[in-house]
């Protein structure tokens, strides 16, 4: 007597996360990858709404080394067949930008005043 077995597979959502949080107890590491989005509706009268959405991955340490290992190898082999991931150009104009306003900030705070 052949027995059928029924089963579904619930993906979940997908999304694009553009920001990780990673944290960890003694048994286990925790991936939160997170997408935060502004909704501007030019009609509405209230002010802007933040959607965040986030889905949570937990998972045992081991685990979390083997993610390490085999990211580490997808990686190797995405270089190899499209060339080396480099960060992008607005990225570091972005970051001069930054390092810049803080060299000014911390200019404007080490400067002496005479108060006469």
């Amino acid at each position: 007597m052949d027995k059928k077995i029924n089963f579904v597979i619930s993906d979940g959502m997908e999304f694009y996360a553009h920001e990780v949080s990673i944290n960890y107890t003694p048994l286990q590491f925790m991936f939160d990858f997170k997408t935060v989005t502004p909704r501007v509706d030019p009609r509405s009268k209230e002010d802007t709404v933040i959607s965040i959405k986030h889905n949570v991955i937990m998972t045992d340490v081991y685990h979390a080394k083997r993610f390490h290992q085999i990211l580490g190898n997808v990686l190797k082999n995405y270089e190899k067949d499209f060339g080396k991931i480099n960060e992008p150009n607005v990225l570091k104009r972005f970051k001069k930008n930054k390092s810049k306003e803080s060299d000014n900030e911390n200019q404007k705070q080490n400067k002496e005043t005479y108060f006469g």
